[in-house]
Order: structure tokens, then C-alpha cells, then sequence
């Protein structure tokens, strides 16, 4: 019989694409790894891995394996999930990880929310969003927060995908700015000429500012660049310049700025949790998503309070609802969060 430590193995090596790599990531020597790949091998009747003086890669077989291995241990963790959803106390670490502005906008209201669960441990970290799907699938985080600039979020079969919150591109300008004023109205031809910061191009809130200005006419202007949105809003708040930022990013409170919404449809991003389909019903998971979704209410209302671009207020757009199993908060309140 295939041992199941050694399919958690087989399928982070066929992520990581090396023994050494495996090994880090999983906390082992890469001895120890190779050691038992090549007990797999015995138990599987096959050569999985072709390795080389140099280097270590799957055969044919070993792919073949990778598939049913993921699939076998997304159903070990169902079956772990439905026997813990009889539990009635939450339990174990629940690992989360987020874009950074949404780790910094969302980590207070969780902190809030889940330490009332004792025998809960949260560990958030931060990464770039487009890790955060596969860093679900793999099995290395329980949640992703994810952001999606373009409308183009897929649900693969194993993961279960729940939109948040919309989150619009806004103009952020020092507070002695003449555009401080919400008497004011914004006019992008008119802020051609000022001076831009932004993030490096190819950056996804880059093309989104790049977006926002393609239709103005004229030249274009040619932004700063800056790593970081807090690098940015700082020096925004320094009186250097001004920017377009996600309003996600001015969660955490930014002094000496003005705020204001840009004319027109908006552009944004929409911000989603991820959590592999086999583990949404496990406690521990569960109440984390509710908390996420109570969090996230939170936050929507706070990015309503953004001055509007002209005196007239525009539309208000639904919120997005969470799913019945989610959304069911019993007594996860908002003032309880």
C-alpha cells in the first residue's frame, strides 16, 4: 500500500521541481527526501523521478502518480473535515496568507474575531496574490486572499472561490492640494501635467492606472515608480506628488491626504477568499472564512466613505453575499468583530 507521508512527497516535489527544494519547504535534509521517494518507488513498482548528476525530474509514472496522489489526499482531508465538522469547538492553526494591503486591512477584524476561539491558532502571512491559488491547492495555506484586476477568476474543481468586496482605484492627493477640496471636481485631463508616482510597470495596480488614464487623450503622464502602495501614499502624504491607488491600501489610516473617487465606470480590482473545497466544512476553517466575510462588510463600508469625484454621490452597488454555508453568521456579528 502507498503511504500517504510519501504521496505528500511526491506531489510537493513535482511543485517544487527539486530535492533541495522539497526539502526546505517541507523542513527535511534532502536525504531524508530522496531516501523516501525512492521507498515510494519500491512500494509504486516504478521509477517516478529520473534523476540525473544534476538534477531530479518526474517520468512519465511519476506524473501519472502526482494526479491520483492529489486527488487521494484532497479526499483524506473531506474525510477529515467531515469527521471534525461534528466537533463543536474550533480547533488547530489555520494558516492564511493575503496580498499585502489586504493582509494589512484584514488582520485586525480576524485578530478580533478568532481569538475568542481558544483552542484556535491564526498564522497570516503575506505574498504576492498570484501565489495564493496555488499555495491552496498545494495544501500549504488553508485560505487565499486574492485580488483579480481583470474579471477573469476561475473556480478550479478543488477550490472553493467567495467574492468579498470590490475594491476601486482612487485618487490620493496631499491635503493642501486644491483636489483636497471635494467642492472640486477631478478632471484627468487636467492632472496630466502633475506630478505622478507610481508602482513599476507590469505591476497589476500599474495597468490599472495606465487603464485609467488610456482614454484621457494627449500625452500620457510618466509616473515616479516606487515599490510598495505604502511607499507611495507616503510620499503622497509628503506633499511629492500625487497617485492612484487601490482604497484597500488606505485601510490602516494615512494622515496629511485627501482621498477622492475618479470620474467615470470605476476601475478596481475585486478582492476573493480561497479555500480548497475539501476543507471549507472543518471548523477551524469555517468560522475563519466567517470571519473573513465579517471583515471584509467591514472594510466595504469603510471604502463607501471615499469623498465622490463631483458633489453628486454615485449609485450604490450590492454587496456581495456570502454563501449559506458561510454566510450563516449565528453569533458572528459585525459589533462582534
Amino acid at each position: 500500500m502507498l503511504d500517504l507521508r510519501r504521496l505528500v512527497l511526491i506531489c510537493e516535489f513535482a511543485r517544487r521541481g527539486s530535492i533541495a527544494a522539497t526539502a526546505a519547504s517541507l523542513g527535511y535534509s534532502p536525504s531524508a527526501v530522496s531516501q523516501q521517494l525512492a521507498a515510494l518507488e519500491r512500494q509504486a513498482g516504478a521509477v517516478l523521478i529520473d534523476r540525473t548528476a544534476r538534477s531530479a525530474e518526474l517520468t512519465d509514472a511519476g506524473r501519472r502518480l502526482v494526479e491520483h496522489a492529489e486527488r487521494i489526499l484532497a479526499m483524506v482531508e473531506s474525510a477529515e473535515s467531515d469527521l471534525s465538522a461534528q466537533a463543536a469547538t474550533p480547533s488547530g492553526r489555520v494558516t492564511v496568507t493575503a496580498f499585502p494591503t489586504a493582509a494589512v486591512a484584514f488582520a485586525p477584524a480576524l485578530a478580533r474575531t478568532l481569538r475568542r476561539h481558544g483552542e484556535l491558532t491564526l498564522r497570516m502571512g503575506q505574498g504576492r496574490s498570484g501565489r495564493g491559488m496555488r499555495e491552496v491547492q498545494s495544501g500549504e495555506v488553508d485560505i487565499a486572499l486574492i485580488d483579480d484586476w481583470h474579471g477573469r477568476m476561475r473556480e478550479p474543481d478543488t477550490v472553493r472561490v467567495f467574492p468579498l468586496l470590490r475594491d476601486p482605484l482612487v485618487l490620493v492627493v496631499p491635503r493642501r492640494h486644491r483636489l483636497a477640496s471635494p467642492d472640486v471636481p477631478v478632471d484627468l485631463w487636467e492632472l496630466r501635467d502633475e506630478p505622478w508616482m507610481a508602482t513599476p510597470d507590469g505591476e497589476p495596480s500599474r495597468l490599472a492606472v495606465d487603464r485609467l488614464m488610456a482614454d484621457v487623450g494627449g500625452h500620457r503622464p510618466v509616473p515616479w515608480e516606487f515599490e510598495g502602495l505604502g511607499t507611495i501614499i507616503g510620499l503622497v502624504a509628503k506633499g511629492i506628488g500625487i497617485a492612484a491607488v487601490p482604497a484597500l491600501a488606505l485601510a490602516s489610516g494615512v494622515r496629511g491626504i485627501a482621498v477622492r473617487r475618479f470620474p467615470g465606470p470605476p476601475v478596481g480590482r475585486v478582492v476573493h477568499a480561497v479555500a480548497r473545497s475539501s476543507s471549507v466544512h472543518r471548523p477551524a476553517v469555517s468560522v475563519t472564512l466567517r470571519a473573513v466575510h465579517v471583515a471584509a462588510r467591514l472594510l466595504a463600508a469603510d471604502l463607501e466613505g471615499v469623498e465622490p469625484a463631483s458633489r453628486e454621490r454615485p449609485e450604490a452597488r450590492p454587496e456581495f453575499e456570502a454563501p449559506d454555508e458561510v454566510a450563516d453568521e449565528g453569533p458572528y456579528r459585525d459589533d462582534d468583530a
